[in-house]
């Protein structure tokens, strides 16, 4: 089974994006199952490498390797990132920039699709 996750809010300040990841990050350690994300919009700030938070507080980056540590596979879009002024540098390790053209086949390709 292949299950899509869209993230559209930023990294903090919102909590949909967290809890999108939440739900990623314990669906990819069912067996059987694939995971994909796909961030767009303020999204893409869930990818950027090198996040420091506030003791006690959640970590995005933290939670995005344990997707990617669980064959999970994450893309940023591309345009979102050059928006932004993020670089493909400061992407978190295993973090592809990518289209919408591949948002869209896995559209195709999904079993379920969750946006958050």
């Amino acid at each position: 089974m292949k299950i899509l996750f869209i993230l559209n809010d930023p990294s903090y300040g919102s909590e949909r994006s967290y809890n999108g990841l939440r739900l990623a990050g314990s669906v990819s350690k069912q067996e059987g199952v694939e995971v994909f994300i796909f961030m767009m919009g303020d999204a893409v700030s869930c990818a950027k490498s090198g996040q420091k938070v506030p003791q006690g507080y959640y970590n995005i980056e933290i939670m995005v390797k344990n997707v990617l540590s669980n064959k999970g596979k994450v893309c940023v879009c591309g345009t979102c990132i050059d928006a932004r002024g993020i670089t493909e540098s400061e992407l978190i390790d295993g973090v592809e920039k990518s289209t919408l053209s591949y948002l869209t086949n896995w559209t195709m390709e999904a079993d379920k699709i969750l946006v958050f």
